[in-house]
């Protein structure tokens, strides 16, 4: 094989150990000037690289065919010793870490990360009063739709309706400024309604706090860049705990039409307690619910609905003015139900026959501004009154109740969040750190306004996206259609039935369990509905933060048992010179999940046969501690019984791992070194010493020096 600059051997005679020989081709060129000029300084002044050739049977070299990353490259300097190279070397990384902060630090200080951190600032100054129109257009129709959701799922918090529309207007404002995506839209969701109670067991000040601390927790997972645990949680898995949180708020409301009672912590227990009260059913509020269920998944069908030809362009002025009608009617079907629903309920309650359970009484106007609650004062018991004793709490009491919701449900909510952006990004990459900023920013001032968790809403972001929003600003005219319903309309809000708001849950939320991704998923791989199926059933049997992570942690034991199990191919090749061995090739890292079962396979493959053993390495791009130390003691095992084990294309930075262990490895680079090693006369325990006696060891060169200094 030719090089393409030459190579001092004496050089690397001097500083070279004998624990790691790996195997070059050196030209013979090369070789006769290193005898003729001993004295003679090599020319390369920083690097030599040593590149493959074509030059044995073509056959053979199929096997063994590979990228560019079979380049090795060696660092030396032919003007200093081996120790002072080695200072060199240390003293300029030395001076990477001392200057590795600075270009950071002026990073954070540019236009360019202020307008990634503030988006707004990118699209306000291209903003047209067409972009205006279309964002108002949404924000109202997505308001409609925002005002009775928040209603309902605040009684999945088990806290007074008021509160669902106190956490959905300042994380619209928030999002204006830091939000991403021109879709999302931020406010309660049947996922965020469900945690906050599952961790604040419908206390307000627990709500309100654990608002305040994830939002905190969000903007810190977006400074260290935790953004990519959103990658191990699957699809599957992730399909099962929506589909379960779908199940959970369905059956949660069902006690608010039916009229019973509901109690429990999951989904069967909650089943359990209302067929035991179901003597107590109340009839009309169970005929008003269910007729709302089929009503408004009847008119889920209306924005689908078109009148006259399917091209636009051809339709008149008078279908086209249908089509919009219906249109808004299917988008706006919560907003009509309800208004529907409460002037019937008006009606009923002057004359005096209402047969329906309202609302309630909900305060005008907005929340008061304040920090949130870091105690809970006592507040004794009035069983006259029906006021049950509230023990007081201290800030550190909360944290413990609260526990590891304060991380459970930043991870979910993000989930959620980038399952949004993710349906609407049209191939654009997701910057998941802004978004857990953006989310971060709007629960902190959630909190300041009484509301409790606000995460991006799949539903109420593709009303958005229908509805023609442009940008973000959208988010500001949501927020002010929910201000204003608060100031104007709070008084008519307790004329709402509850069995409506329940209805206008259960027809949401069952449309989530995502029962068809099951065909698609049994045609590609069968074994991924595994932990989908597990996900669904653990979150419905046990309580839901449980059920999570014990899906999550199943999910991990399922990765690490395939990633445990590679897929091992073995050949039997042979040379251009007649001399047969066996081939093994790995698939992937060696890594202490793998390295005893592909050791356990050499080892028997090995020990069935007398022929040298070739471990194709091209696709080992990693390795750690326990592969070192298991594959030190195969190495050993193959040395005692005088069986050749050589490792082709072996990765510097994998050799580098093997060298803390004094690992004795033959390594070759190239096919000509390969088939020189596996003749028979070659010795495993050559090194470049014996170059000193002029024997045929020229084809050898120990490089343990030099991969120190090639590893940086």
């Amino acid at each position: 094989m030719q090089i393409a600059q030459a190579v001092q051997i004496s050089s690397l005679a001097h500083i070279a150990q004998p624990d790691l020989i790996i195997r070059v081709a050196p030209s013979i060129q090369n070789r006769r000037r290193h005898f003729e000029e001993p004295n003679n300084m090599s020319t390369l002044e920083n690097e030599v690289t040593f590149r493959k050739r074509l030059e044995v049977n073509q056959n053979l070299e199929a096997h063994f065919q590979s990228s560019s990353s079979s380049d090795f490259i060696v660092i030396t300097d032919h003007r200093t010793s081996k120790s002072k190279s080695l200072e060199q070397l240390e003293a300029a990384r030395q001076d990477n870490d001392a200057n590795c902060c600075a270009p950071s630090l002026q990073n954070i200080f540019t236009m360019k990360t202020l307008k990634r951190r503030l988006p707004i600032l990118s699209w306000l100054p291209k903003y047209s009063s067409t972009d205006a129109i279309g964002d108002l257009i949404a924000g109202i129709t997505v308001g409609l739709t925002v005002i009775p959701q928040g209603l309902a799922y605040s009684g999945v918090v088990s806290l007074p309706p008021e509160y669902g529309l106190y956490g959905s207007f300042m994380g619209c404002f928030a999002y204006v400024l830091f939000g991403s995506c021109k879709d999302s839209t931020l406010g309660s969701t049947a996922v965020a309604s469900l945690m906050t109670y599952q961790f604040a067991q419908g206390s307000l000040q627990r709500s309100i706090l654990l608002t305040f601390l994830t939002g905190i927790v969000e903007i810190l997972m977006a400074v260290f860049k935790l953004g990519c645990l959103v990658e191990f949680v699957s699809g599957p898995v992730s399909a099962g705990f929506t589909s379960a949180v779908a199940l959970i708020i369905s059956s949660s409301q069902m006690k608010n039409i039916l009229g019973v009672n509901s109690d429990g912590a999951s989904f069967l227990q909650r089943w359990i307690s209302m067929i035991n009260d179901i003597d107590n059913i109340r009839v009309p509020d169970a005929c008003l619910g269910i007729a709302c269920v089929f009503l408004l998944t009847a008119m889920r069908s209306l924005n689908r609905l078109t009148i006259g030809p399917k091209d636009p362009a051809q339709r008149n002025w008078a279908q086209r003015v249908v089509n919009k009608v219906l249109w808004f009617m299917g988008t706006s079907r919560n907003a009509i139900v309800v208004v529907g629903a409460a002037v019937m309920a008006m009606y009923l309650e002057h004359i005096g026959h209402n047969p329906f359970r309202l609302t309630g009484y909900i305060p005008p106007g907005l929340p008061t501004f304040k920090l949130p609650p870091f105690s809970i004062e006592a507040v004794p018991g009035n069983a006259t009154a029906g006021i049950e004793e509230v023990p007081a709490e201290s800030f550190f009491d909360m944290v413990q109740d609260l526990g590891y919701g304060l991380i459970i449900v930043p991870v979910i909510a993000m989930l959620e969040n980038v399952a949004v952006c993710t349906a609407f990004a049209k191939g654009k990459a997701i910057d998941t750190s802004q978004e857990l900023i953006a989310t971060g920013v709007a629960n902190i001032a959630n909190s300041f306004a009484s509301g409790y968790r606000c995460n991006g809403g799949l539903a109420r972001s593709a009303i958005n996206n229908a509805s023609g929003a442009r940008t973000p600003m959208s988010n500001l005219y949501i927020g002010l259609v929910v201000v204003l319903a608060l100031s104007f309309l709070a008084e008519y809000f307790s004329f709402i039935p509850k069995a409506v708001l329940a209805a206008i849950l259960i027809a949401a939320v069952i449309f989530q369990v995502q029962y068809q991704i099951i065909i698609p998923m049994w045609r590609s791989k069968r074994s991924d509905l595994v932990p989908g199926i597990l996900a669904f059933i653990f979150c419905l049997v046990l309580p839901l933060e449980i059920g999570i992570m014990v899906a999550i942690g199943f999910n991990q034991l399922y990765i690490l048992y395939h990633s445990a199990r590679p897929k091992v191919t073995l050949e039997t090749l042979e040379t251009e010179h007649g001399i047969k061995f066996v081939k093994i090739t790995p698939d992937r890292c060696l890594i202490f999940p793998s390295v005893e079962f592909v050791r356990n396979l050499v080892l028997k493959s090995g020990t069935k046969t007398t022929l040298p053993v070739v471990i194709d390495c091209t696709y080992i791009y990693a390795a750690d501690f326990t592969a070192a130390k298991v594959i030190s003691s195969m190495v050993d095992d193959f040395r005692r019984r005088q069986q050749k084990i050589i490792f082709f294309n072996l990765k510097p930075s994998v050799v580098s791992v093997f060298e803390g262990l004094n690992t004795k490895l033959v390594i070759c680079y190239n096919m000509h070194a390969l088939s020189h090693e596996l003749l028979p006369d070659g010795d495993l325990t050559r090194s470049v010493d014996s170059l000193e006696t002029g024997t045929q060891a020229s084809e050898c060169i120990s490089m343990a020096s030099t991969l120190s200094l090639a590893k940086s």
